[in-house]
């Protein structure tokens, strides 16, 4: 009896020893640390368990402790509170989206819910016809393209010669040159009319020459003090009005002069696919096996198998395993990296020296992979629907994809073109239009007295006076001068 007793505890023992020694283990292995139990959301009797694959990427699926969390983990949750399921979520073993491998198979979550390891894959796992043909998808949750992520000292071009010019567009230099000499020319004209400036035009001389005029301008755009003296108000009205201007010009030629300097956002030479095909001095590729690689591989454009031959000619070398290593590579190497537009503008909003180039082929979508036949693909794309309707799609995508580099690159720098200083543009025509009246108001005021005074008609006075005042200098001179001879 003793000896049975003794054997029985010896057993017990045993086993409380490996069951400790199994649990410690299972703690230690980063896969089902990284796996939550299920969502407290999804919890209750009776309820269906699910299991989930994903992929970790930032920000759709992140390990945060002994927990995972994103926006794929967010929007699990709330699929499972709407149609009331639970689930454990697995990461996929090989690390892989979904490709067919040489034999056939299908590698990655679709091959995990293929061998029916997984009864649903949510990632950012593209919808493509190759994957439509073996398991079913949802309504896609988020819409992408592929895009070109660049580092922006690679991606820039060297500053020209005239690179001062950049902060106003070619329209706006020619706007602002053109508004110059109109207003140099009604300074001229306003000072000839206005009795107040040029009182006696027989016997004084004009200092608003035209010359002296672009001279007055062009000391305001100095932002400095220039000669002759405005002394009439018609004059002081257009010298005003142009001041005001100018000061508003050069506040907006140093605003945005600065900001292209500090943003270093100057016009790309990589717009687009083309540019990069042409260019040599990135190398460029892409995730082996995704579905961006056999885009390419498949699109009869020209542009794109050359893209593709290039890649395929290189892949040891320009094809990388995961996003994570695109990233790095992009921004420790001379590399361009094509993939989803989505996820490069998370990288350039989480890293400031990266940025994405503006042109995003192949529109396509984000989807949630079941199995063929599954009675869950319809109620699931029936709750992504309603997510979107209420506004929770759009809710976590603004939650994990901003970011100070994100805020940021709304604002991006250009050059101001005139309809942004059309206002600006606008105030300087109504000043100029306010001085010729003011100073065909002096004239008329003046020939009205002159009129009285000499008991003629106030319209033949005008008109003399105008003819007067607008006479070349020259030509007033050389008929002075027969005058004189003759006195003599």
């Amino acid at each position: 009896m003793d000896k049975n007793l003794h054997f029985m505890i010896c057993v017990v023992t045993a086993l409380l020893l490996l069951r400790e020694s199994s649990q410690a283990g299972e703690e230690n292995d980063p896969e089902v640390l990284a796996a939550p139990k299920s969502d407290s959301r999804g919890a209750g009797e009776g309820l269906p368990t699910l299991t989930v694959t994903t992929i970790l990427e930032d920000p759709y699926v992140m390990v945060r402790g002994a927990e995972l969390e994103g926006y794929c983990m967010e929007l699990l949750g709330a699929l499972a509170g709407m149609l009331r399921f639970q689930y454990r979520v697995k990461v996929v073993g090989d690390g892989q989206y979904g490709a067919v491998a040489a034999g056939g198979n299908w590698s990655g979550m679709i091959g995990e819910i293929l061998r029916r390891e997984a009864d649903i894959a949510v990632a950012p796992l593209t919808v493509t016809s190759a994957r439509e043909e073996v398991v079913s998808f949802t309504t896609p949750f988020l819409q992408t393209g592929i895009g070109i992520l660049l580092r922006k000292d690679t991606a820039s071009q060297d500053l020209s010669f005239f690179h001062f010019l950049s902060p106003f567009s070619k329209e706006t230099w020619t706007a602002l040159l053109f508004a110059y000499l109109l207003t140099c020319f009604c300074l001229f004209l306003v000072a000839r009319l206005s009795p107040c400036e040029w009182n006696e035009p027989k016997n004084e001389e004009n200092h608003f020459t035209f010359l002296n005029s672009l001279w007055f301008g062009a000391g305001a755009l100095a932002l400095q003090g220039a000669t002759p003296r405005p002394q009439a108000l018609s004059v002081r009205v257009i010298a005003v009005v142009w001041w005001l201007f100018t000061l508003a010009l050069l506040a907006a030629y140093i605003a945005n002069f600065t900001a292209l300097l500090s943003s270093g956002s100057e016009q790309l030479p990589i717009q687009t696919f083309e540019d990069l095909v042409k260019q040599r001095n990135l190398e460029f590729g892409t995730l082996e096996g995704s579905s961006t690689f056999y885009y390419f591989k498949n699109s009869k454009n020209p542009i794109h198998q050359m893209i593709y031959e290039y890649m395929e000619k290189r892949r040891e070398h320009v094809l990388v395993k995961t996003y994570q290593e695109a990233v790095q590579r992009v921004m420790d190497s001379n590399y361009a990296f094509i993939g989803e537009s989505i996820s490069q503008d998370l990288a350039a909003a989480r890293h400031c020296n990266l940025i994405r180039a503006p042109e995003v082929i192949g529109a396509r979508g984000f989807g949630i992979a079941t199995t063929q036949a599954s009675p869950w693909t319809k109620p699931l794309s029936i709750a992504i629907l309603k997510l979107r309707e209420s506004g929770d799609l759009d809710y976590l995508r603004n939650k994990w994809w901003e970011s100070s580099c994100l805020r940021r690159s709304r604002d991006r720098w250009g050059p101001l073109e005139p309809p942004a200083l059309g206002g600006l543009f606008l105030t300087l025509g109504i000043g100029l239009a306010l001085g010729i009246i003011a100073a065909l108001a002096e004239l008329s005021s003046s020939s009205r007295r002159a009129a009285a005074h000499a008991k003629k008609s106030c319209c033949s006075v005008f008109t003399e006076e105008i003819c007067t005042r607008l006479r070349i200098k020259g030509t007033a001179r050389q008929s002075q001068e027969p005058s004189g001879k003759a006195n003599a």
